[in-house]
Parts: C-alpha cells; sequence; structure tokens
C-alpha cells in the first residue's frame, strides 16, 4: 500500500501516528561516532535513547587569571538541538538540554576525552543531574557529547569582561540504563 504523504492526514490518524514513529526511530538511529568511543566517556550497560545534532557557540568571557593576565574562560554554551535538519531543542547553561516535547534535563561532566582536532572542545560523559517533563528525557541517566567541530578557545585576551562566542557543533546521545 503506498501512502501518499503530501496529502493532508487527519492529526490522530494511525497512518501520521506511523509517520511520526518512523521519524522518532530515524532520530533515535542519530549520528554515532566513527569508531568505538573513549573509554573516559563510554557508557557501559546503557541504552541510546535518542541522539540529537547541535549547532551554536561556546561562549567565553575574558577574566583574569591566576597570574592577574586576562584570559579566556568558558561561561556556558548555546546552541540549536536538531533531528532530520529540523529544529527540536535547545542546549545552554547548566548543562540543561530541552527536547520539544517538554521533557529536558541537566547534568554534569562525569568524563572527558580530547575532541579531534586542537580546535574542536573535548567529548564529554555528562551524569543526569535533574529531569523536568515526561518526554523522550524523561529516564535519561546519561549525555554524551561526540564529534565535535570548533568551539575551544583558549589563550589570552584584551578587555576583561568582554565575551567571544567560538562556534562548534556536536552530537549528544542521551542515554538510560538498561
Amino acid at each position: 500500500m503506498w501512502i501518499n504523504v503530501t496529502m493532508p492526514l487527519p492529526k490522530n490518524s494511525p497512518r501520521n501516528i506511523a509517520l511520526a514513529m518512523l521519524t522518532l526511530s530515524a532520530s533515535l538511529a542519530g549520528a554515532r561516532a566513527a569508531g568505538p568511543l573513549p573509554d573516559a566517556i563510554a557508557a557501559p550497560g546503557q541504552t541510546a535513547v535518542l541522539t540529537l545534532h547541535a549547532e551554536g557557540a561556546q561562549v567565553y568571557e575574558c577574566k583574569a587569571g591566576a597570574d592577574g593576565k586576562p584570559i579566556w574562560s568558558f561561561r556556558e554554551p548555546i546552541a540549536t538541538l536538531m533531528a532530520d535538519g529540523k529544529t527540536v531543542g535547545r542546549h545552554y547553561a547548566g548543562p540543561n538540554w530541552d527536547y520539544s516535547d517538554g521533557s529536558g534535563v541537566a547534568a554534569k561532566v562525569a568524563g572527558n576525552a580530547p575532541g579531534t582536532t586542537a580546535n574542536d572542545i573535548p567529548w564529554l560523559k555528562l551524569e543526569v543531574t535533574s529531569r523536568r517533563g515526561s518526554g523522550v528525557l524523561a529516564d535519561v541517566t546519561t549525555v554524551q557529547r561526540i564529534n565535535t567541530k570548533g568551539g575551544k578557545r583558549d589563550g589570552a585576551c584584551e578587555t576583561v569582561g568582554s565575551f567571544l562566542n567560538e562556534p562548534y557543533s556536536a552530537d549528544y546521545v542521551f542515554l538510560r540504563k538498561g
């Protein structure tokens, strides 16, 4: 049986639900790292719930270093979360991730591994510290940041109190136990 996906479907029709499930399962498969993950960010015994691509910036602030000289200091991320090229959420300070179904998580760093190049922020393993909502992120226990591109800034800066947005992209893998 052929389904004409350009034809409007009733909101709760079985075909519409099936198409939504197919789209979600494609997003769940998502991006994967090219090879095995470094031990520092691996999550053995956990299952991927969702993988989302992020495009945004790592925000840095110029602060006085230990020696009193101004250096760039990481402040916060700000990114759009995407699945199949469509915006489905956001990532921001905390770190926090919000998904379009109303669910969200906050986490803390539990492990890291170097990015692919010197300009790439590290890959991370983050342990979920709190959850919001009852959607797809409700059972998430771990978040991995992989496939990072850009976002890294360190070294000297000129004016204490100034900010810099360093563009980055990454894939975030949301996992649950079991």
